[in-house]
């Protein structure tokens, strides 16, 4: 399975990359990385601006839908992925769960999409695709459909419940993204990572 980063946002709330913010001694979207490598043997980041990631090292690849949000990220990324699945995700979730991404990973066979589910709130920017998915998405994309979940009612998909997730954590951590000042100033309260102090931007 392929770990997809997908890093595209414009930042507008945060007025700076909040992927290369410092989060104890490394940048945000490094601690993501880290925890994608102990998991998944090939990592994309799908991102318009790739001189910014350069210091990562990492394959890295352009919407071929170019401004129209997340969803254009997902098809690039799931384009450029050598597996049959994706684990793909946000850059500016620090708090990621390796154990419910092992869970989640135990559960897509037979399905194109594996989806955490909270109530009524779904969370396509932490979610399992397969290839599968790449013909609903073009299709949306060239129709003007960019919801990101518009493509669901196409395929098959395995929704984790709230109960289900709670079991690897506390559901709002797990979740939890970096979009605000404030919600950067929360992040760095729980900060959970230790180690050298990164070489690239952010640092």
């Amino acid at each position: 399975m392929t770990g997809i980063v997908l890093a595209g946002g414009k930042s507008s709330r945060m007025k700076t990359n909040k992927a290369l913010l410092s989060l104890g001694q490394r940048t945000i979207i490094e601690g993501v990385i880290e925890t994608l490598r102990e998991l998944f043997p090939e990592i994309i980041l799908v991102t318009n601006t790739p001189e910014e990631y350069r210091f990562l090292g990492l394959p890295m690849v352009r919407d071929i839908y170019q401004g129209v949000g997340p969803l254009a990220g997902l098809h690039a990324g799931l384009q450029a992925a050598s597996h049959a699945y994706s684990f793909a995700v946000a850059c500016d979730m620090p708090f990621l769960n390796r154990s419910l991404i092992k869970f989640m990973r135990e559960q897509r066979d037979n399905y194109a999409a594996v989806v955490p589910r909270i109530g009524e709130l779904l969370e396509p920017m932490h979610a399992i695709y397969s290839k599968d998915c790449l013909g609903p998405i073009e299709a949306g994309l060239r129709s003007g459909q960019h919801k990101i979940i518009s493509f669901y009612d196409l395929v098959p998909v395995r929704y984790i419940e709230q109960e289900e997730i709670a079991r690897f954590g506390p559901v709002e951590e797990t979740f939890f993204n970096v979009n605000t000042p404030e919600e950067y100033q929360l992040a760095c309260q729980r900060r959970l990572w230790s180690g050298p102090p990164s070489n690239g931007p952010g640092a």
